[in-house]
C-alpha cells in the first residue's frame, strides 16, 4: 500500500545501495519500493516464506536477529549499508544495533509510536509524522 510514510521511508533509504530488512512480516511496501528504486534489499522474518507476504522481487531469509546478533558473523543477509526496521519492538533494537555494528552499515528504524527506542539515537521527522530513529550512522 502506498502511503506518505512508505514513500518517505522508501525516498530515505534509497541512498543506500544495499540493504535489510529486520521483521518484514506481511508489510513489504517499503522493501518492495526499495527493489524498485534499484537498491539490492533483503527482507528477513522469524516467520517461514508461508507466513511473510514477501513477492519474488525481493529475496527473503528466514532469520532471528536475536540469533544473527549472537553469532560471530551475523549472516550474509546483513552484508549490507543499511540495516533498518519498521516498528520494530523494543527488545528488537539493540541486536539490530549489534548486527549493524558487527557488519559496520548504519541502522534506522521506527517503532509502533509509543514506544521509545532502546538504544541511544537521533531523530528525524520524515513526512507524513513518522519519526525515524538513527541509531548508528544516516549520513546519507
Amino acid at each position: 500500500m502506498e502511503t506518505r510514510r512508505n514513500t518517505a521511508l522508501v525516498a530515505r533509504f534509497s541512498a543506500y545501495e544495499t540493504a535489510v530488512e529486520i521483521g518484514v512480516g506481511r508489510r513489504p511496501e517499503v522493501a518492495v519500493g526499495l527493489a524498485d528504486a534499484g537498491v539490492s534489499v533483503t527482507a528477513t522474518d522469524v516467520a517461514d516464506a508461508d507466513d511473510v507476504d514477501v513477492p519474488a522481487s525481493v529475496p527473503f531469509v528466514r532469520d532471528d536477529v536475536v540469533a544473527a546478533s549472537e553469532r560471530d558473523d551475523p549472516g550474509e543477509a546483513y552484508h549490507v549499508g543499511l540495516v533498518y526496521g519498521l516498528n520494530l519492538p523494543p527488545e528488537l533494537h539493540r541486536p539490530a544495533l549489534e548486527v549493524a555494528e558487527a557488519v559496520d552499515a548504519d541502522f534506522l528504524f521506527t517503532t509502533l509510536g509509543y514506544d521509545s527506542p532502546a538504544v541511544s539515537t537521533t531523530t528525524e521527522s520524515l513526512p507524513g509524522g513518522e519519526t525515524l530513529y538513527v541509531a548508528r550512522g544516516g549520513e546519507r
